[in-house]
């Protein structure tokens, strides 16, 4: 397992981040249906800017498709060029409506309109602050998720449960941008304020009972808990809660040293 120390000192950069961010990217504004065709984001997960559009997917409860583009990666990079004209991230493809986007503010826009039919909420409006915020919270996270590592490529996607502004769900998703491992990101929001806190402490006192019929709902009816990160590897059957045992496995099944 990863050092103790060292993990808890990641954990408090991590929180550091969602910090500098204000804690966007926990709360669901509106709970969008997802749409027939996955979304697909060519994303870096240490990107200020990058980060505004996972937040807005949160808002929406959406899922998508992520295939990590970190500095020095060869993966996605060339992928996102050609589909997109240059690797310029974040870089949004939306098959549904043959949608190729570059610039943070313009997806924003376009996934609440196109998929809550309102405008942005203006906790999701980028103001000139946030810019400079969003750096410093990456440079609280120590630049991790940025660069590439050497590392094996899966078969198939894995499958992440997480939500952006959960500082243990971004220490999972850095390592697996650095290792340019593809997945599907499963948008798990907190659906009401109610739920705001850790896993085992949440505002609300008493058994922890999710609102019927939504995202969390099904997650807690599979699993008789809602816990982020949660990672499923289709390729080794494998199915993990704990940050720390997650960052351990990667390691050890796609890591090269």
């Amino acid at each position: 397992m990863p050092n103790v120390i060292t993990h808890n000192l990641n954990v408090l950069g991590s929180v550091a981040t969602s910090t500098m961010t204000a804690w966007r990217g926990c709360l669901v504004v509106r709970s969008a249906p997802q749409p027939e065709l996955p979304l697909v984001l060519y994303d870096m997960e240490a990107c200020p800017y990058c980060r505004r559009v996972r937040e807005a997917l949160t808002a929406l409860n959406l899922d998508v498709d992520i295939r990590p583009c970190p500095k020095g990666g060869t993966v996605f990079r060339p992928e996102a060029e050609a589909a997109g004209g240059k690797q310029l991230f974040p870089l949004l493809l939306d098959p549904n409506t043959d949608t190729v986007m570059y610039e943070s503010r313009d997806i924003v826009e376009y996934l609440f309109r196109q998929y809550a039919d309102r405008p942005v909420p203006g906790y999701y409006r980028l103001r000139p602050h946030q810019p400079v915020l969003g750096s410093i919270g990456s440079a609280a996270s120590v630049l991790r998720g940025l660069r590439a590592r050497p590392a094996r490529r899966p078969e198939q996607p894995l499958h992440l449960w997480s939500f952006e502004g959960s500082p243990f769900s971004r220490l999972v998703r850095e390592r697996l941008c650095e290792y340019e491992i593809p997945y599907t990101l499963h948008n798990l929001g907190k659906e009401h304020w109610t739920e705001v806190g850790p896993a085992r402490q949440r505002i609300k006192p008493g058994p922890y009972r999710p609102i019927p019929g939504g995202k969390r709902d099904a997650f807690f009816q599979q699993h008789q808990r809602v816990q982020v990160p949660y990672l499923e590897d289709p390729n080794t059957g494998e199915a993990l809660f704990e940050s720390a045992a997650i960052l351990d496995y990667l390691d050890r099944q796609y890591g090269q040293s």
